[in-house]
């Protein structure tokens, strides 16, 4: 399981990517599909067309590093439907670790996560 503070996030990019493609191709795939900045810190993900192949584009403060891994039977799956159009999508870390798994998280349902209300909307008491 990965464990990544809350800080990183994760960017799958929804279009099939040459798995040809290194450190440079990745890292312009990162700054012109996914329209991120790849030296962020931030994990990117790519996969082939055939959907046995991924790459994870990092950023480690010293150099890019490529994490990469083919599945020998099945497909990894976008966690999600895509919509016309959408070229890349954000993930959590666990969801990125289940798919690495080649677990199909598109039938999984996400349960209510709890937020903390925004400081506009407590009210303070007097006395």
């Amino acid at each position: 399981m990965l464990t990544l503070p809350p800080a990183v996030r994760v960017y799958l990019c929804c279009e099939p990517v040459d798995m040809r493609k290194s450190f440079d191709g990745l890292e312009a795939a990162t700054r012109h599909v996914i329209k991120q900045d790849p030296l962020s810190g931030h994990l990117f993900a790519f996969l082939n067309r055939r959907g046995n192949i991924v790459k994870v584009l990092f950023w480690d403060r010293s150099g890019l590093c490529i994490l990469a891994k083919r599945l020998e039977r099945g497909r990894f799956r976008l966690p999600e439907e895509v919509g016309p159009g959408q070229r890349q999508l954000e993930m959590e870390s666990a969801e990125l670790g289940l798919m690495l798994e080649g677990i199909d998280l598109r039938g999984a349902r996400r349960r209510p996560r709890w937020e903390p209300r925004k400081s506009s909307q407590r009210v303070i008491m007097q006395s």
